[in-house]
């Protein structure tokens, strides 16, 4: 199975790549299956019908701030899945076309993702459970980090994903466990000090049938670790963790499909692992490594 199970396209504020583009650079890489997961961040972001967003609707299924001309974060949800069956029609004898989105979720915004899921949870294979934000300070812009240490700031950003999967149940992976790395300017913060914490976030996602996401955009992003780290990965394992999604985070052609392989080779050859999962309308599938 060669599978890349975290896609952007239009409907993602960061995103201006075309979902029919994504799916032919999809075909053209030998996918065989691919899945789309735009992004909602309630919180920090309104919905794309919200009457209290000034908007100006284009004709591509797009919403648009006036003043700033780009999209708004949550995805056209009609719009969206409307394209994914037209897609499915047009190109599902080439490819498998996965319905999936991106909850960066907090435990201050779990009912609206629990009112969303309900809402679509007939359309959706496949959920992320990221976590961009804490008390909806974003971590890319500092303003999670400003004022605290990094030990705080680790443990805090830790502690609110084991707070939040005990209160959202509605997801399928985690995706990018160790986000923070990405933006902490201190470097890597040792994973002995927060091994504990990060065990009890993986004990819970076991036992409530969730798996987690390697995400290879680490490889463009320059990290010197896969995301999660090895030793996450390792751990996810020791503790009896089977589910394992693989996903390049591409919001551009050019990062589609990047480096699965390698981590294909990384999860069997060094950490163990013999199955690699996909998922349909929210149920795990496994393909041997």
């Amino acid at each position: 199975m060669f599978a890349d199970y975290h896609v952007h396209c239009e409907f993602s504020d960061d995103s201006r790549e075309s979902m029919e583009n994504q799916i032919r650079k999809g075909i053209e890489l030998g996918l065989e299956e691919i899945c789309f997961t735009d992004h909602v961040d309630y919180g920090i972001e309104l919905d794309w019908d919200d009457p209290r967003g000034i908007e100006w609707r284009s004709g591509d299924g797009m919403s648009y701030s006036i003043d700033e001309m780009d999209p708004l974060a949550n995805v056209n949800y009609p719009e969206y899945f409307g394209k994914l069956l037209r897609m499915k029609a047009t190109y599902g004898d080439k490819i498998t076309i996965r319905t999936g989105l991106e909850f960066g979720i907090q435990s201050i915004t779990v009912e609206q993702y629990e009112k969303l899921f309900e809402t679509y949870r007939k359309e959706l294979d496949f959920v992320l459970f990221s976590m961009h934000q804490v008390n909806n300070l974003e971590f890319w812009t500092q303003d999670f980090q400003k004022g605290k240490t990094q030990k705080e700031y680790n443990e805090e950003y830790y502690k609110e994903i084991l707070k939040t999967m005990k209160l959202f149940k509605n997801y399928s992976v985690l995706a990018h466990l160790d986000l923070l790395v990405r933006y902490d300017k201190a470097g890597i913060y040792p994973f002995e000090k927060v091994k504990d914490i990060i065990a009890e976030i993986l004990k819970q996602a076991i036992r409530d049938d969730k798996g987690i996401e390697v995400n290879t955009s680490s490889f463009h992003y320059g990290l010197s670790d896969t995301q999660p780290s090895r030793n996450i990965l390792k751990l996810y394992k020791d503790l009896g963790g089977r589910i394992i999604t693989v996903g390049s985070d591409a919001h551009r052609t050019e990062y589609l499909a990047d480096h699965i392989r390698d981590v294909y080779n990384i999860l069997k050859d060094e950490i163990g692992f013999k199955e690699i999962t996909t998922y349909d309308h929210m149920n795990p599938v496994f393909y041997p490594l």
